[in-house]
């Protein structure tokens, strides 16, 4: 199977591309090229960093029409599911418009509970109501590694739910289209399964 991760002016890929190398019949390829990307049989788009920067890249390279042509299943990664969505906080920024619904920042205190909030919101954190088959052999309540000080609201794209102060979008889906907040690739035995049931759509 021929796996292509995006690449563009969005952070560090190694733990991810580490992730996949333990998983067998994978041929992975990093790559900013339209014949590439759109050839493979999966596509995966990762990233960290800033909305306003990585947008700039991607269409000064035209990817972000190459992005919202695709048919085979595509996963965006923490800053990639967010570029999905409409628009972000961050800077505002003019997304992909894939997903529903916009990107915020988290407050520094729960609006819901009056308590401090850390932000970014790193480490482990729970995922619930899980659905659909990028959830597949995943128990709900599972734990998965958060990094990210801006966060997806929760809308009809919703898939799986995380809580920091407030409940939001720990997974999104639409069509072939998914995307998670969390990073599978340091999510331990839980995120090698959801990397391998996206590879199984």
């Amino acid at each position: 199977m021929r796996v292509a991760v995006i690449k563009y002016n969005a952070g560090n890929i190694q733990s991810l591309l580490f992730t996949l190398a333990r998983i067998e019949g994978l041929e992975v390829l990093v790559s900013d090229r339209a014949e590439v990307i759109q050839g493979a049989d999966k596509v995966i788009f990762p990233g960290v960093g800033e909305a306003s920067s990585a947008m700039e890249s991607l269409r000064a390279a035209q990817l972000d029409r190459i992005i919202r042509d695709l048919r085979q299943p595509f996963l965006g990664i923490c800053l990639g599911m967010q570029l999905m969505s409409r628009k972000s906080e961050e800077n505002e920024t003019t997304c992909l418009d894939i997903f529903e619904g916009e990107v915020k920042k988290f407050e520094a205190v729960s609006a819901a509970e009056g308590l401090a909030l850390k932000v970014p919101h790193m480490g482990w954190n729970k995922l619930t109501n899980l659905r659909g088959d990028l959830f597949a052999k995943v128990a709900e309540g599972s734990f998965a590694y958060f990094v990210h000080s801006y966060y997806a609201a929760l809308t009809v794209d919703t898939i799986a739910t995380c809580s920091h102060g407030e409940a939001f979008s720990a997974a999104l889906q639409k069509g072939n289209y998914y995307g998670v907040q969390f990073h599978p690739e340091k999510s331990a035995e839980t995120g090698l399964q959801i990397l391998k049931n996206f590879l199984a759509l």
